[in-house]
């Protein structure tokens, strides 16, 4: 199961640096003035994303399956040692960060001139590929303290929090919820029942602030480097969103299993 365990965590990175560089890919559209095609290059980030949650899916069923036939493994610590996996996916989202919006630049601007992802693909060569190392750049103290003295509202850091804590555990409190629970399939199917408040206060609460706040970045420079701030401490309330998840973990689990037992 150790092996299990190292390729769950590694597609958990995957999911949450990937969904956290979706900032990157925004900004980048934001700077080059080129928003909506810089949404398909995000789209296509949420797809990896997407791929490796449905095959983490999979491996953690065949946990759970293992956990019921051996009464001694610790199926719970394994499963904190993936959510502890999402924070350090975000820790890795955060330092590529700074390099993913220069690379993501260039490829906005080879998009428009290839017309299609597929064209945008076969052009890549090997040369292409060791000048995009230019294009690096190292997170440094100068950027954490820029983040510290911009004024972003409060509510919005911390209902990004609670809705990356509830993401992180979701399914894997549903699935834990069907080992213990006595109606184990209802359970396992139940991870809605709190990713639908998450779901809910994202397209309520967090999107229309960041759709408000990219649209005066594209009409107005100024406010370009404010919406790169607002990125960079939405990404720290994300890491904080991973760490809180840690302890909404056995909360969640039992209140998918009291729901599942009355409905």
């Amino acid at each position: 199961m150790l092996q299990q365990l190292l390729i769950v965590s590694l597609l958990t990175m995957i999911i949450h640096t990937s969904e956290t560089l979706s900032y990157a890919v925004r900004f980048a559209g934001v700077r080059t003035g080129k928003l909506a095609v810089s949404l398909t290059l995000s789209g296509m980030i949420v797809l990896v994303a997407r791929t490796s949650n449905m095959l983490q899916g999979v491996m953690v069923g065949k946990m759970i399956d293992y956990a019921k036939q051996h009464a001694g493994f610790p199926l719970e610590k394994y499963f904190r040692l993936i959510i502890g996996s999402a924070s350090i996916g975000t820790v890795l989202a955060m330092l590529l960060f700074p390099s993913v919006v220069f690379l993501a630049g260039r490829m906005i601007s080879h998009l428009e001139v290839s017309g299609s992802i597929p064209k945008l693909l076969t052009s890549v060569s090997l040369d292409k590929l060791k000048h995009a190392r230019t294009h690096l750049r190292r997170p440094t103290l100068k950027m954490l303290r820029a983040l510290r003295i911009y004024n972003v509202p409060k509510r919005l850091l911390l209902l990004n929090c609670v809705v990356t804590s509830i993401y992180t555990v979701g399914v894997l409190a549903a699935l834990y919820a069907s080992f213990i629970a006595v109606s184990g399939i209802a359970a396992s199917q139940s991870s809605g029942l709190i990713n639908g408040i998450a779901t809910i206060i994202m397209t309520v609460l967090i999107d229309p602030q960041i759709a408000l706040m990219t649209d005066r970045a594209l009409r107005n420079e100024a406010d370009q480097d404010r919406l790169g701030k607002v990125y960079g401490l939405m990404m720290m309330s994300r890491l904080a969103g991973t760490v809180l998840g840690q302890v909404i973990f056995m909360p969640a689990v039992i209140w998918i299993e009291w729901m599942t037992a009355r409905i």
